[in-house]
């Protein structure tokens, strides 16, 4: 068993640290500047030009396919960018992706969907949630009614990532109540211009999600992504990916914070020590470094057994729940040892306590992951001590 990476890996991972060391880390006291004042953080003519610089050195398209211009890196070096994105709290991602299931439109449809939003020129957003419908995805309630070579589209969608700022979105919708999710789900392309309207929601950290709403949203049969009633399946192909994505954020957020916390207490002094010579902290540094290894390490198996064919849901599903508890206990001690310090605005450490608090929720609550877990083990579809 080998676990070193190869050159090329090796290579990624130190030029997108260095990316992050000198293009998004400065940014920092900026960033924390304009969401004091109300601002957003950084400006989208500021993403556009990093992600051009980025482009120059190669990162466009890190999961695209080459035919659409992009890098196709595969689920483990996806997995490791994310760990060094996630470093740093400047909302960056590189350019030149799309979502998953967008890659099953048809060619009319990826003309008019799939490749403006690989270039940067159509903004997406993935709406399946609803007021009664987060957890449990199965119970969506938005009705699309066929009318002629038209579906009418009547509902709410809710905390909808880039739903104020898309120009389409993804939207799922009951099309045979029936069946339900097993056959009755479709899934929808809806251009903003059809006539949705979004309400941003005002959350506890900077994520700014919003309200989507349908009011007789007249969509052409042309726009069904992929086919009619097969709707919820891709909707899990698209959360299924996010369920080791996100921890591997997590990772590279907790990484950082234990790095400060670690160059805080050498220098804090306190009864004529440096609290790094106290018991109390060295154990809050001893449990987040193990801590953050272990999620590590389950977050990069569940991207191997994806990369090689394998089924990857089980494990997945103990990646998010494992690495976004670890990341909420690490921010948790790291606040502690700044001291008040670690409480004001002044350094990032509350800005990520309350960013860190979302990983615990979207994209599966810890309950829904235990439940899924728990559920694979007694229905013997994962055993305990499986071969690896």
């Amino acid at each position: 068993m080998d676990f070193t990476l190869n050159d090329e890996q090796k290579m990624i991972q130190k030029t997108v640290r260095d990316f992050v060391n000198k293009e998004l880390k400065p940014l920092e006291q900026e960033v924390l500047k304009n969401e004091r004042e109300g601002r957003p953080g950084i400006s989208n003519e500021k993403i556009k030009e990093l992600r051009e610089k980025a482009k120059a050195i190669g990162f466009w398209g890190i999961n695209t396919p080459e035919e659409y211009g992009g890098a196709n890196l595969g689920p483990i070096m996806s997995v490791l960018i994310a760990m060094e994105l996630g470093r740093t709290f400047v909302p960056f991602n590189f350019g030149g992706s799309a979502d998953n299931i967008l890659y099953l439109c048809n060619e009319e449809q990826k003309q008019k969907y799939l490749i403006p939003t690989i270039n940067g020129e159509r903004r997406s957003c993935f709406a399946l949630t609803e007021p009664d419908a987060g957890s449990d995805a199965r119970g969506i309630q938005m009705k699309a009614v066929k009318d002629g070579d038209h579906w009418v589209l009547n509902g709410e969608k809710v905390f909808i990532t880039n739903g104020n700022e898309a120009d389409f979105a993804m939207v799922f919708a009951v099309t045979d109540k029936e069946k339900g999710a097993n056959g009755g789900v479709t899934c929808f392309l809806v251009d903003k211009e059809m006539g949705w309207k979004s309400e941003y929601i005002y959350t506890m950290g900077e994520w700014g999600p919003a309200t989507l709403v349908f009011d007789n949203v007249r969509v052409p049969e042309e726009n069904i992504l992929g086919e009619l009633g097969q709707g919820f399946n891709l909707g899990m192909q698209w959360i299924g990916q996010g369920r080791y994505m996100i921890p591997a954020g997590a990772i590279g957020a907790a990484e950082r914070l234990l790095q400060m916390a670690i160059d805080y207490s050498k220098t804090r002094v306190t009864f004529g020590k440096p609290i790094a010579e106290r018991q109390a902290i060295q154990w809050m540094v001893a449990d987040s470094a193990v801590e953050i290894e272990a999620a590590k390490w389950i977050v990069l198996r569940a991207a191997w057994m994806a990369e090689n064919g394998m089924d990857p849901r089980h494990q997945s599903s103990m990646a998010k729940l494992n690495g976004a508890i670890m990341a909420n206990q690490v921010v948790d001690r790291v606040l502690q040892i700044h001291g008040g310090m670690g409480y004001t605005k002044e350094l990032p450490i509350e800005r990520w306590y309350r960013e860190l608090r979302l990983y615990r929720i979207f994209e599966g609550t810890d309950e829904i992951q235990r439940r899924t877990i728990a559920r694979n083990l007694l229905k013997g579809h994962a055993k305990v001590g499986e071969l690896l």
